[in-house]
């Protein structure tokens, strides 16, 4: 199956980088701590890094931007041989991205897009498109599944946070599954919020998720029920269910609205098998290391680091050459198979 290619796909970078061993040092910036998925990434990569002979800097700037910028200054000065950045804000780096071109360090962008410079030379990530696809498709599936005799299905929108690049591309992915059946009118968008620039949630922020559904939920559902949220992360998503079981919903004969979400958190997990979160997307975050490790073996030893894809970001100044990994759409259906079965997970963490 795709899963088993994908984990051994992403284990040939890994058995690539650990074949040769070399020394070097990896300067790794991550925006924060606050969610569960960057803790992973970034354990994920210094294991990988430690055991292909690299010695890695690892530093979380808690999405302040400053505090990044002087991270990764702070590494430029101490002289490492690569720069990973997950960025904060994707379009504040460019200085900073000079000073590491002009002391010969080449950047990799990890898993979000830099934008405005030319001195980023590769991109590792998911396929962010095809993220946004399997979460409408899953929140279609969903509504089949628990709403069969209505129509339209009323559905709200919420998009991630404007600075981050991959938002749009969850965006823009759910919406060519969703954009159809609002033209055909089998689902209406009640209060017409439509469009990254009114359906973005600044830093990811599960609070600012919840307290926009609050206001949707008084403004327009007074007399009618809501019945899926489009929701691409599952801190927003946590947030989301706790307004709708704040009115009501999941209790009494008030059906639980068919919600999204995206890395599999621990607690969304939990939520799924709960019967209230209905969908999350799996991006294994070992898989995502084990690239990033390979292209800066690759780098490091004047090689060209493997790749899959030349067109797809642009990051306004040049197109960024990325590998780009399989997500996968986990539902009460598949959890165990993809969470357990693959090793992300132990069994006493979800029960």
């Amino acid at each position: 199956m795709k899963f088993t290619k994908f984990l051994a796909s992403a284990s040939a970078f890994a058995v690539l980088a650990t074949a040769a061993l070399a020394d070097g040092t990896v300067g790794i910036a991550m925006p924060t701590k606050s969610s569960a998925r960057w803790i992973s990434d970034g354990n994920s990569m210094v294991e990988q890094f430690e055991a292909a002979g690299y010695e890695a800097d690892l530093q979380y700037a808690e999405d302040d931007i400053p505090n990044q910028l002087a991270q990764i200054e702070n590494m430029i000065t101490k002289g490492v041989d690569v720069l990973v950045i997950a960025a904060i804000d994707g379009t504040t780096l460019s200085n900073a991205l000079e000073n590491a071109a002009a002391s010969g360090i080449k950047v990799i962008a990890y898993d979000r897009l830099i934008r405005d410079s030319g001195n980023v030379d590769y991109y590792a990530t998911f396929d962010n498109f095809k993220v946004g696809v399997q979460q409408a498709t899953t929140l279609v599936d969903g509504l089949k599944q628990r709403f069969p005799d209505v129509k339209p299905w009323n559905v709200e929108l919420f998009g991630g946070s404007p600075d981050d690049n991959n938002a749009y591309f969850f965006y823009d992915g759910g919406m060519s599954v969703l954009q159809p059946l609002i033209d055909d009118g089998s689902i209406e968008i009640v209060s017409g919020q439509m469009g990254m620039d009114t359906v973005g949630t600044l830093r990811w922020d599960g609070a600012v998720a919840q307290a926009r559904m609050d206001n949707l939920l008084s403004a327009n559902y007074t007399d009618k029920d809501i019945h899926g949220v489009l929701s691409p992360y599952d801190g927003l998503s946590i947030g989301i269910l706790s307004s709708l079981k704040g009115v009501g919903y999941g209790s009494g004969d008030m059906k639980m609205p068919i919600v999204t979400g995206q890395d599999a958190e621990v607690p969304s997990v939990k939520s799924i098998l709960a019967g209230e979160q209905y969908s999350t997307i799996f991006k294994d975050t070992r898989a995502l290391a084990g690239v990033t490790v390979g292209m800066v073996d690759a780098l490091l030893k004047g090689s060209e680091p493997e790749i899959n894809d030349t067109s797809t970001y642009d990051n306004g100044v040049k197109v960024v050459p990325s590998y780009l990994l399989e997500p996968q759409p986990v539902t009460e259906a598949n959890w165990e198979e993809l969470l357990i079965g693959s090793g992300y997970y132990t069994m006493d963490q979800i029960k």
